[in-house]
């Protein structure tokens, strides 16, 4: 059974603020909750319709309607899991780092999250503007890859001013990233999905790198975020 404290918990997780005081946040679907249940990450409680074998007292078998009832989802998949919010490790700088500014869409952010696992980049910095990489949203589109990416949010504007790694930059009308000679160490700032790099950033950025367009009319205005940050980073492997 599903205690008014259970359900006063779960339905609180979907506001950062108590995220961040409870130090906990959700999980939905059995693909994903048995991923996260493989990592370091500690699980607080789970709720399923269906058991999962582990230990008892960190599973709670609950009806289809009581799922219902918690769920941030318009279909519920069978379980959802509370676990607690990892601390951050320190950012390390000798490699390629991704930086995205105030980028504010969940499912943009739970793909950059994947893309960073796919491409092997271990740490994704976030400006404090960007959305919370612990969103419910988020989480669901990462599908998994939240367990292998170091996300640190911080002052983005202090962190680049005090690097002594080259700082690339997404914009229009920067140089072909076709044409460029790619470093395996360096940070890569992709912008907000309205205003592009704000222009406080903009001026941390040594070199400014941008995808061309091969469409015949040139019509289409920008790529969205997550497509262009899954090229550009093709492009820095590639090397």
């Amino acid at each position: 059974m599903l205690s008014k404290s259970h359900i006063k918990l779960i339905t609180s997780l979907k506001q950062k603020k108590y995220r961040l005081q409870h130090g906990f946040f959700v999980v939905e679907g059995v693909k994903t909750i048995k991923e996260l249940l493989q990592s370091k990450l500690i699980l607080h409680a789970l709720y399923t319709t269906e058991s999962f074998n582990i230990d008892a007292k960190d599973e709670i078998l609950i009806t289809e309607a009581e799922l219902k009832r918690i769920s941030f989802l318009t279909t519920p998949n069978k379980a959802l899991a509370i676990f607690k919010i990892p601390e951050v490790k320190p950012i390390e700088q000798n490699a390629l780092v991704l930086a995205l500014d105030a980028v504010r869409d969940p499912g943009n952010l739970g793909t950059i999250i994947r893309l960073c696992d796919w491409f092997g980049i271990k740490d994704l910095v976030c400006s404090k503007e960007t959305v919370d990489c612990f969103n419910p949203k988020v989480i669901q589109a990462t599908m998994g890859s939240i367990t292998r990416v170091n996300i640190s949010y911080i002052d983005l504007e202090l962190f680049l001013k005090e690097t002594k790694v080259p700082v690339y930059g997404a914009f229009m009308d920067g140089e072909t990233v076709y044409n460029m000679d790619l470093p395996d160490e360096g940070i890569l700032v992709m912008g907000n999905e309205a205003n592009g790099v704000s222009k406080e950033i903009e001026a941390l950025i040594k070199k400014k790198v941008s995808i061309p367009r091969f469409g015949d009319l040139q019509a289409t205005e920008s790529l969205n975020v997550a497509t262009a940050t899954a090229i550009l980073l093709s492009e820095f492997r590639r090397g």
